[in-house]
């Protein structure tokens, strides 16, 4: 007599076992890339194409040395808002049953049939951090060319790119290129700021503003020519970028000399004290506050000064 079968279901393997996997093929890879750009290194052609191209374009005439206060508190705003937005925008795609609801007083220009649309609590928090966040670029893009700083971050020469690439290869063997970010960017710096400012953000506001109730739904020409999928499309990876960005810009101000980046990016000063430092540590209590308080209990009663919240 054979013993009985069960017919209870196998547990649910944990989704995220799956990660763990990614550790250690990232550690190969990244030490595959290593080893490659060491041994192309050594190469005779490669050593004349760094002597060539050290990996620094040259600036236009006039352009401004060093970093105004202004760009410190800029940079802490954004940094603020876009890991806010990260964070509401994928709650947004991965909650099902989101904890609240929110419905505006008013019949602005967000309707369903007539009404004003009822939307998760998320994504009003998503859609009032994209709000603020497209306010603080708007004066970022004008401090940026009003200042002079917009030809530290735009590409004004050719040869950008194989510096770009000649300072990717001395990155990907350790071997840091020598630069002095007070007075220019490295040119690999520069396409990666210049893709954030000049791409990657006008990219996430209009695909946002297609896929929001904002967008006019009885505009025919216009929805067909710009469809909602199209943006669904490549809003995410959009999403992705800037989360890659923020992981490889932060590794790398931490490990390419941390004091004095520091205090380029949060003091205005071109030394290695610790100014810097304390501004940047003050900054992350602050978006470490923020991250734990953007939950529904602490939300709801702002949402409810301009709508009606239900569960």
């Amino acid at each position: 007599m054979t013993a009985p079968t069960s017919t209870k279901p196998a547990p649910a393997r944990n989704r995220w076992s799956r990660l763990v996997w990614l550790v250690p093929a990232a550690i190969l890879v990244l030490a595959a890339v290593v080893l490659a750009a060491k041994g192309l290194r050594e190469l005779p052609a490669v050593q004349s194409f760094l002597t060539a191209y050290p990996g620094e374009s040259e600036l236009p005439h006039g352009a401004p040395v060093g970093f105004p206060a202004w760009l410190g508190w800029q940079h802490f705003l954004n940094s603020l808002l876009i890991l806010l937005i990260i964070r509401s925008g994928w709650q947004v795609r991965t909650t099902t049953r989101p904890p609240a609801y929110f419905t505006r007083n008013n019949t602005g220009p967000i309707k369903t049939r007539g009404k004003p649309a009822k939307i998760s609590l998320h994504l009003w928090f998503h859609l009032s951090l994209d709000a603020l966040w497209v306010l603080n670029g708007a004066v970022f893009y004008v401090l940026l060319f009003a200042t002079g700083q917009w030809m530290r971050i735009v590409p004004t020469n050719w040869d950008v790119f194989p510096h770009a690439a000649s300072a990717a290869l001395q990155y990907a063997s350790l071997n840091w290129p020598v630069e002095n970010g007070w007075a220019n960017y490295n040119s690999l710096q520069v396409l990666a700021y210049f893709t954030t400012v000049f791409i990657a953000a006008p990219l996430a506001i209009i695909t946002g503003l297609r896929m929001s109730g904002a967008w006019p739904k009885d505009a025919g020409r216009l929805n067909r020519a710009y469809p909602i999928e199209l943006a669904r499309a490549i809003h995410l990876p959009v999403m992705f970028y800037f989360t890659a960005f923020i992981i490889v810009h932060i590794t790398l101000v931490l490990a390419t000399g941390a004091l004095r980046n520091l205090n380029h990016m949060y003091a205005a000063r071109d030394d290695t004290g610790w100014a810097g430092f304390a501004i940047f540590a003050a900054s992350l209590a602050v978006m470490t506050a923020a991250w734990i308080l953007a939950k529904p209990i602490f939300l709801r009663p702002i949402a409810s000064l301009t709508g009606k919240v239900t569960r």
